[in-house]
């Protein structure tokens, strides 16, 4: 990895990229800490870096880090409505038939549904604003307002403002995609995640200075919890790399009537996380909403049904301070492995694979063209999407499962490490990519 570096780094044109790339992440890292106008900066600081910070809500910490954990920010949202608003967008395509024609139509149609998704993203970015600054107002039910005055006007003004930085953070990404290296909203979670490793680190220190502990023990627990977290990357990272390969093989002339060839082999190569972090994200989206409507009633002595439900101490909970409850640990498992699926079943299309293989003069060993052969596919992707389920299910309940058994709250855990994992491979077949596409272009020079 670190020789691939040093070729790209000494090649003029990917060295551009690469520093382009790093100015338009520290531009952005800076505006995480510019203030939203009428914050109370004090109150900001007691909540970032005070005993305040014992009130924030970690199941907010995978969104927090999305976001980019800027609170009382201008970029406090993050990338996350323009996020939001791709997946909505790819789960419409394959439900409405215009749009899915739309697709088909090559450069112009995606630029449409570019565009569609641009505008979706502004219309959530005002929505989640005016939801974040109301919670401002009682921030995470501590009654404390994160700003100085409380009126309209100012409310006003700090919801424009982070619906404008949200704008700004999609120009960037889309900027960091057309003059850099890979995927720029992947880049800007990346960026995101990788800096809330020095807070992670200062938390674990902080842990074996504690004198309430003994230190050899947390000397101890510190070192378990590495090692764990170096086996969740090889974990991640032989997942992440794995895959299913069904073999096909051509007849003879099928590929322009070339006879003089004989038989040809290929495989279809079907990715066991063929879902990604998506069902990870829509499952914690589908439990964290409840509880953002529920931010919006004050809190009172009978908190109701809604409150004890769907509340920060209700049962749905997966984490904050008031931890886990068994049945928003279930819920939350069930709805990973029903992600899963679902996304599995838009991502992969057996009939189609197996349509395109009969068109071409392919079929797969000791199968029958047409019907067995896409029900062999679905059989397939059924199986990988069941491995992959209890994959993510791991993957997402690693961090809960550490702070169950070592009382500390890890925030940076299996799924951050499979988001990071993922954006970092990417970047290194991107870059060999364009190395080899360089060294063609002066062989053939």
């Amino acid at each position: 990895m670190f020789k691939i570096f040093i070729n790209a780094w000494r090649v003029q044109d990917i060295r551009k990229k690469l520093l382009f790339i790093f100015l338009l992440l520290l531009i952005y890292r800076f505006g995480t800490a510019i203030p939203l106008p009428g914050v109370d900066l004090e109150t900001l600081n007691f909540f970032r870096y005070g005993a305040g910070m014992a009130t924030w809500d970690t199941m907010d910490t995978l969104f927090g880090m999305i976001m980019g954990g800027g609170i009382g920010s201008i970029f406090a949202m993050g990338i996350a409505p323009y996020i939001t608003a791709s997946i909505i967008m790819q789960l419409l395509t394959y439900a409405i038939p215009q749009l899915s024609q739309m697709q088909k139509e090559g450069e112009d149609g995606r630029k449409k549904i570019g565009q569609i998704t641009r505008y979706m993203s502004v219309g959530l970015a005002g929505l989640q604003a005016a939801a974040t600054v109301f919670s401002y107002t009682n921030f995470h039910g501590s009654g404390m307002n994160l700003f100085r005055y409380e009126t309209m006007l100012v409310y006003a003004v700090a919801t424009l403002a982070m619906v404008t930085g949200t704008i700004f953070i999609m120009w960037l990404a889309e900027l960091l995609t057309e003059k850099g290296i890979g995927n720029g909203a992947s880049f800007l979670i990346f960026a995101n995640i990788l800096s809330q490793i020095p807070m992670g680190i200062q938390m674990l220190w902080g842990y074996i200075r504690n004198p309430e502990n003994n230190t050899l023990v947390s000397i101890i627990i510190i070192i378990v919890i590495l090692a764990v977290f170096a086996l969740i990357i090889a974990f991640v990272v032989a997942v992440h790399e794995g895959e299913r390969r069904i073999p096909v093989q051509y007849s003879k002339g099928a590929a322009g009537g070339r006879s003089m060839f004989g038989n040809q082999s290929s495989y279809i190569p079907l990715k066991v996380n063929i879902a990604g972090v998506l069902s990870i994200i829509f499952a914690v989206t589908l439990l964290q909403f409840p509880t953002m409507v529920a931010q919006f009633f004050p809190p009172s002595g009978d908190p109701g049904w809604f409150m004890r439900t769907f509340g920060p101490t209700g049962v749905l909970r997966i984490g904050g301070p008031a931890g886990v409850h068994w049945i928003g640990l279930t819920l939350y498992v069930i709805l990973i492995f029903a992600f899963t699926h679902f996304y599995t079943s838009f991502a992969v299309n057996p009939v189609e694979m197996a349509e395109n293989m009969k068109k071409n003069g392919g079929f797969i060993p000791g199968i029958r063209p047409g019907k067995p052969t896409s029900e062999f596919i679905q059989t397939t992707v059924n199986r990988l999407s069941w491995i992959g389920s209890v994959f993510y299910a791991l993957i997402a309940l690693s961090p809960i499962l550490l702070d169950w058994a070592t009382g500390i709250p890890i925030g940076f855990g299996g799924t951050t490490l499979l988001i990071v994992i993922g954006v970092a491979l990417e970047f290194i077949k991107q870059l060999e990519s364009q190395l080899l596409m360089r060294h063609y272009k002066g062989f053939l020079s």
